[in-house]
């Protein structure tokens, strides 16, 4: 079997970062996703977490500089 040509990957912007933000992709099961976003949320401010792959993986971000409760 011959194989196939890879494909040239598309050129990307350089990210930035905000100082003390996290990008977190999880990926798993929906219950091992929901225990993980559990635990982080119990101890850090992060965004809602946008699910795709059918639930089986979850991205957020995450603010390692302030631990502080939500007061909202």
């Amino acid at each position: 079997m011959a194989a196939r040509a890879r494909r040239a990957r598309p050129q990307r912007e350089e990210r930035r970062y905000l100082p003390g933000i996290a990008d977190i992709r999880i990926c798993g099961d929906e219950a091992t996703i929901r225990k993980v976003l559990d635990v982080l949320d119990a101890e850090f401010r992060t965004t809602t977490a946008q699910k795709y792959s059918g639930g089986q993986r979850a991205y957020l971000q995450l603010d390692t500089g302030c631990t502080d409760p939500d007061a909202d």
